[in-house]
């Protein structure tokens, strides 16, 4: 995954968990940083851990940071 693709995790919703979009598209929804974690490594990161995503400039998050997982 290169850094011409935007990775954006949108805030909590109301049941739990934020969306994880890359390139545009929707890869699902995310429950911790682990499952994050998870979504990034099958879509190009591999190798990558919960501690490399927390602190990758590639991402954009909204509505709080790799911390906030509950609305």
């Amino acid at each position: 995954m290169a850094n011409e693709r935007p990775v954006i995790v949108y805030p909590p919703s109301e049941t739990g968990g934020r969306r994880v979009r890359v390139d545009g598209e929707i890869l699902g929804t995310a429950y911790s940083l682990h499952d994050l974690t998870v979504f990034l490594q099958n879509a190009g990161l591999e190798g990558w851990d919960d501690l490399d995503v927390a602190g990758s400039g590639l991402i954009e998050w909204r509505g709080g940071g790799p911390d906030s997982w509950q609305h």
